[in-house]
C-alpha cells in the first residue's frame, strides 16, 4: 500500500500496512474517524509532518523557491516559450526516474538504467537508418549474438513467469530477425521491447542468481556503454530524420486537443478520487473529509486550466510562425503517471512491492513470491527507461555513443529521491519522480538562462540531491523515534 493510502488493517511487521501502535496506518489527510472536522484533519496532517512524514512536501517547496529566485534573476524564466521548453527538457530523465521508482521501493538500485536507455535508443536509430537491415549494419557475429540474447531473455522471462516480458522479447526477436522496413511506431515498439529484455537480464541476475543489484547494474552500466559504442561506432552519430519520432519531444497538441486533454485528465482524476471517497463513506470506512477532497479536485482543475491556457497561447518569437498547444511529452508523462500510480495503489502486485520493500522476510512469510517481484521491477525499469530514451533522442534529433551515459542515470535517481522516494525502500510514489524531475529541470533551465557553466549546474544539482537524501534520512529517524 502506498504512503497516501488509508489502511485500517495492520500488515506484516515493518511492512507498508504496519503502524507503530499496532493499528491502521493513516497518512496524507486521512483521519481515524469520518466524524472529525476538516480543521482537525489538517491539524493531524501537520502533526505527521512534524513527526517526519514529509512525502513530496520538501520538493514542492523547492519548486516554489526556485520559481521565485529564477523569475527574479531572469526576465526570460516565466516566458511562455521557456515554460514549454522546461517541460520537454526534463521529460526524458523524468520518465527514466518513474521507472526507477519501482526499483527504489525495494531498496534496490539500477545503475544501468541510463546506458540501458542508450542501447534502446541506439537500436531504434539503427533500425531506422538501415530500413530494418540490422544484419547488414552490425555484421553476422554481432547480429547473431544480439538475437541470441533476445532468445535467452525469452527463456529467462518464461522461467521467472514474467509473461509480458517474454512476449516483449519475442516481439523484438521477430522485428529484428524478419527485418521489417523502417516505421516510426515500429521503431518505438522495438526500443521498448529491447529495454524490457535488458530488464529481464538484470532482474534474473539480481533475483535468481543473487548478485547484489549494485554490483550487477554497475557491471551492466559499463557493458551497455560498450554495446552502444559497438552499435554506433566511436565518434559516430545516427540522425533521427523522421517526422513522427521528431515530434515526440518537439511537437504540440492542437489547441482543441489541449483543452480536451485537460477535461479528460481532470475529469478522470475527479471521478476516481470522488468515486473512491463516496464509496468509502457509504461503507462506513475511514476516509478524508469531503471538504478536503473537493479542495484537492478543485485545485487540480484550476492549476490545470491555468497551465493549459498559457500553453495554448502563441509562444513563438517570430510573427510568421505560430507555436501553440500542450507539448506531446505532457500526455506521455501523464499516461505513465496514471498507469504507475494505478499499479502501485490499486493492484495486489503494487501492494507486494511495498510489502517487500518494507520487510522482505515478512513478505516472504506472507506467501509473496519475492524473487519474482524483485526481478519484475527491473523489467519495468528497463521498459520505462526505453520510453525515456525515445523522448530524449527525439529532443536532440540524434543518437550518439554517449546516449544514456554521463549524468543521465544520476539525474534520474536524483529526480526520484528529490521528489520523496526513499533510498531505504518501502516509501514513495511515481508522482514523486515527476515532481523531482521538474525540480532538476528547473535548476538546469534557470542556471542556463543565467549563463552559468556546466560546473555550477552539476554542483548545485549535487547539493540539491544531498539535501534531499539528508531530509529522507532525518525524517525516517524522527518517525522511528516517535
Amino acid at each position: 500500500m502506498s504512503d497516501s493510502t488509508v489502511s485500517t488493517t495492520p500488515g506484516p511487521a515493518g511492512g507498508p500496512g504496519a503502524s507503530g501502535s499496532g493499528g491502521g496506518a493513516i497518512t496524507d489527510f486521512g483521519i481515524d474517524t469520518t466524524s472529525r472536522t476538516t480543521r482537525e484533519a489538517i491539524g493531524d496532517y501537520f502533526a505527521r509532518v512534524r513527526g517526519g512524514e514529509l512525502g513530496s512536501l520538501p520538493a514542492l517547496l523547492g519548486l516554489v523557491v526556485l520559481t521565485i529566485v529564477f523569475s527574479a534573476l531572469s526576465g526570460n524564466f516565466l516566458t511562455l516559450g521557456n515554460l514549454a521548453n522546461l517541460l520537454a527538457q526534463g521529460a526524458g530523465v523524468t520518465i527514466i526516474a518513474m521507472g526507477l521508482v519501482f526499483v527504489l521501493l525495494l531498496g534496490e538500485i539500477d545503475l544501468a538504467a541510463g546506458t540501458a536507455s542508450g542501447v534502446a535508443a541506439a537500436v531504434l536509430a539503427l533500425h531506422l537508418v538501415t530500413n530494418g537491415n540490422l544484419l547488414g549494419r552490425l555484421g553476422t557475429v554481432v547480429f547473431v549474438v544480439f538475437c541470441g540474447l533476445l532468445v535467452v531473455a525469452i527463456g529467462l522471462a518464461i522461467l521467472m513467469r514474467i509473461w509480458v516480458a517474454a512476449i516483449a522479447a519475442a516481439i523484438a526477436l521477430v522485428i529484428v530477425a524478419v527485418g521489417f522496413g523502417a516505421n516510426a511506431w515500429l521503431e518505438m515498439l522495438l526500443a521498448v521491447c529491447v529495454g524490457t529484455v535488458i530488464g529481464v537480464l538484470t532482474g534474473y541476475l539480481v533475483a535468481r542468481v543473487g548478485i547484489p543489484s549494485f554490483v550487477v547494474t554497475l557491471a551492466l552500466f559499463l557493458t551497455w556503454q560498450g554495446v552502444i559504442l559497438q552499435f554506433i561506432g566511436e565518434g559516430g552519430t545516427l540522425g533521427i530524420r523522421d517526422e513522427t519520432l521528431f515530434a515526440v519531444a518537439n511537437g504540440n497538441l492542437s489547441v482543441p486537443l489541449s483543452w480536451a486533454l485537460l477535461v479528460i485528465a481532470v475529469g478522470g482524476y475527479a471521478a476516481v478520487v470522488l468515486g473512491r471517497h463516496f464509496a468509502r463513506l457509504r461503507k462506513g470506512l475511514v476516509t478524508q473529509p469531503t471538504t478536503l477532497v473537493l479542495i484537492k479536485v478543485g485545485a487540480a482543475a484550476v492549476l490545470g486550466a491555468i497551465a493549459t491556457f498559457l500553453l495554448t497561447q502563441n509562444r513563438s518569437q517570430s510573427p510568421l510562425i505560430e507555436i501553440t498547444g500542450v507539448p506531446y511529452v505532457v500526455p506521455i508523462v501523464l499516461v505513465l503517471l496514471v498507469i504507475g500510480t494505478y499499479v502501485l495503489d490499486r493492484t495486489s502486485y503494487g501492494r507486494h512491492i511495498y510489502a517487500v520493500g518494507g520487510n522482505t522476510e515478512a513478505a516472504r512469510r506472507a506467501g509473496i513470491n519475492v524473487p519474482k517481484v524483485r526481478a519484475s521491477v527491473f523489467v519495468i525499469s528497463g521498459a520505462v527507461a526505453a520510453i525515456g530514451a525515445i523522448v530524449y533522442s527525439s529532443k536532440v534529433g540524434s543518437v550518439d555513443p554517449t546516449a544514456g551515459g554521463g549524468t543521465t542515470l544520476l539525474f534520474a535517481v536524483g529526480a526520484a529521491v528529490i521528489g520523496g522516494v526513499s533510498l531505504f525502500g518501502g516509501k514513495g510514489r511515481v508522482s514523486n519522480a515527476v515532481i523531482g524531475g521538474l525540480v532538476l529541470a528547473m535548476v538546469a533551465n534557470g542556471l542556463g538562462l543565467l549563463r552559468q557553466p556546466a560546473a555550477v549546474v552539476l554542483i548545485v544539482t549535487g547539493l540539491v540531491l544531498l539535501l534531499a537524501a539528508s531530509v529522507d534520512a532525518l525524517s525516517r529517524r524522527r518517525a522511528a523515534n516517535r
